[in-house]
């Protein structure tokens, strides 16, 4: 506030207005004397000391809300929270100071009394007194249930939040949202408060374009509650209509720590990634006891729906962890490639050399095409040191696809591996690859193919896992990807699996290749075969019909060298391998604000 007094005031005078008007008004005072252009006295209003009346405080209202507070922090029935050690994992209270606590927690494993406080990270929570008329004491119009000798609350029937925590928190300095079922409270079912919740949580995701945290421990539905959530306009079906609306706009990670069944499992498939805890996590369409109803199958729900099953044959669980603490380090890992919503650029960190010499990279490759190598022995030459960060790594496993940085800057590997069927392509890694792919376009992340691969599979087997259905799928998202993308024929680029690889008739940003690589439709020996079979054939001579082919072979490969591939422009340029690390990271770098643009439509049929 400005106050102009006239010329004759004295410096004492401004100085005793500025601090009577301040103390009296409660705001900054600036005093003028005359026609001066600075103040002659400043004063802020001083500062409050409460409490102001040592006779105000909290009163018995308050304390009664507090107590209702601590006793809904409590969870469900305590014969149920002593039953989950030996289930080997944390109450849902515990698990939140686990993942926002900070270093060391705010308070030790199984002690979620209020009085320890929250989690340092988080924010606020939402919902506790959810169904507190169903259950607490102090409702209006409840009876007190002693029944098992506790007026508190203590009994089976304890609801604390309907059995769902959500809120906000801050998870390796990132804003998220969070939801996390309480196990104890009903075997962590779903019923119409919680559901609400739940929508709640993924609709304000929508306005603030944060990230989403799904901790997920449900049995599923509350079938005996069932009547008012499950397919109304805003029920459990609605959860799978907000992923949706969710997906490719702000990642969504979900983490499992126990059996979850029916419509709970589908959180976890429309998630973005998926991460199980090995002797805890399951998930299926329904229950063992169920399928046996339906289909006479006796079988345990770790075969059904256990991690091995999803990590290695269905595909769904993107990473699989050893205990709780494993899974809150293998999210940190991600997050930190991934951006906080779409329209973001992923965040970039400190250049690291590689694990291991780029010099050694030619030596590492085989002359011949045919013999294997790991390519994640390439990767640790061209990556940043500790940056590999593989998902899905138990399926589709002729494709590796990972997580990396390349000279700080995140980028998505897909990269065929010739040390699992000669790295040719399968049902299983094409769709594989065409979800990781899809993924990283939609959150900003530059795209690196590693090609060496003899093509897609042949066969009557892999026909019927609709090899052609799913190689579709990889070559439409690689076609549709807009993000910088990066090729290099490493090796043998055979067939359509070329195309699938970033070719160069996928508007890829370069295509370079090694001294190694060869671009066909197909390799020599089956291209002699194919065309000069006849001709062998009628060579009577073995020595001399060896000695046609081997000479056929070479012509054919002159044709398809590298060198020749790079005469005629169809690649961009041949890179010494030592030099590979390096011609990568200036083209990510110089690429990296690169816009294209999609033909004008609704969009693609392919799914």
């Amino acid at each position: 506030m400005n106050v102009h007094v006239g010329a004759a005031a004295t410096p004492e005078e401004a100085e005793a207005i500025a601090k009577s008007l301040a103390e009296h008004l409660g705001v900054d005072v600036d005093v003028y004397v005359g026609e001066h252009d600075e103040p002659a006295a400043s004063a802020a209003p001083p500062e409050v000391e409460y409490p102001l009346d040592d006779d105000l405080g909290p009163t018995d209202r308050e304390r009664d809300l507090q107590a209702e507070i601590d006793d809904i922090l409590e969870g469900g029935p305590e014969k149920y929270r002593d039953r989950l050690p030996e289930q080997g994992k944390l109450f849902v209270r515990d698990r939140l100071d686990l993942w926002f606590g900070g270093e060391g927690g705010t308070r030790g494993a199984g002690d979620a009394s209020a009085a320890e406080g929250d989690p340092d990270g988080l924010h606020f929570e939402d919902g506790k007194f959810a169904a507190f008329d169903d259950w607490h004491p102090n409702a209006p119009d409840r009876e007190s249930d002693d029944s098992d000798g506790d007026d508190s609350g203590g009994s089976s029937d304890r609801l604390p939040g309907d059995g769902l925590l959500t809120g906000a928190a801050e998870f390796e300095g990132r804003d998220v949202h969070f939801m996390a079922n309480d196990f104890t409270v009903k075997a962590g079912s779903m019923a119409a408060k919680g559901v609400e919740k739940f929508l709640r949580m993924q609709q304000r995701a929508l306005k603030t374009g944060n990230p989403v945290l799904y901790l997920m421990d449900s049995s599923g539905g509350r079938i005996d509650q069932q009547t008012g959530f499950f397919a109304n306009r805003e029920g459990i079906g609605k959860y799978y209509y907000n992923h949706s609306m969710l997906s490719g706009a702000v990642p969504q990670i979900c983490v499992l720590y126990g059996p979850c069944i029916a419509g709970a499992a589908y959180t976890p498939v429309f998630a973005d990634f998926t991460v199980m805890v090995e002797g805890m996590s399951a998930m299926a369409i329904a229950s063992p006891r169920m399928v046996k109803m339906v289909t006479g199958e006796e079988i345990e729900l770790d075969e059904l729906g256990g991690p091995r099953v999803h990590a290695e044959e269905s595909g769904s669980a993107d990473l699989v962890a050893r205990d709780e603490e494993h899974a809150r380090e293998l999210v940190a890992d991600l997050v930190g490639y991934l951006p906080d919503k779409a329209g973001e650029k992923p965040p970039q960190r400190e250049t690291k050399p590689p694990k291991f010499s780029p010099e050694g990279i030619d030596e590492l490759i085989p002359e011949s095409p045919n013999r294997p190598y790991d390519v994640r022995d390439l990767l640790d030459r061209v990556a940043d040191a500790e940056s590999v960060f593989e998902l899905k790594e138990g399926y589709g496993e002729e494709i590796v696809t990972a997580f990396c940085r390349i000279d700080g800057r995140p980028v998505g590997v897909v990269a065929n591996d010739p040390a699992v069927r000669s790295g040719a392509i399968f049902p299983d890694a094409a769709e594989k690859a065409a979800e990781f792919i899809w993924t990283c376009d939609a959150y900003e992340v530059p795209l690196l193919y590693l090609c060496d691969t003899p093509g897609f599979m042949a066969g009557s087997q892999v026909e019927k896992d609709a090899i052609l259905e799913k190689g579709k799928k990889m070559i439409y998202a690689t076609s549709s990807a807009t993000v910088p993308k990066q090729t290099v024929v490493v090796r043998k680029a055979y067939g359509a699996g070329i195309y699938a690889m970033g070719g160069p008739a996928y508007d890829p940003e370069s295509v370079v290749g090694l001294p190694s690589g060869e671009i066909a439709i197909m390799g020599p020996e089956a291209a002699i075969n194919a065309v000069y079979a006849r001709k062998l054939a009628a060579i009577d001579d073995p020595e001399e019909r060896a000695e046609t082919e081997a000479r056929l072979r070479e012509e054919y490969r002159e044709d398809i060298d590298v060198h020749r591939m790079a005469s005629e422009v169809v690649i961009d340029e041949i890179v010494p391998p030592s030099a590979l690390r390096e011609e990568l990271a200036a083209r990510f770098a110089f690429y990296e604000d690169v816009e294209k643009d999609l033909p004008d439509k609704k969009h693609g049929t392919v799914l």
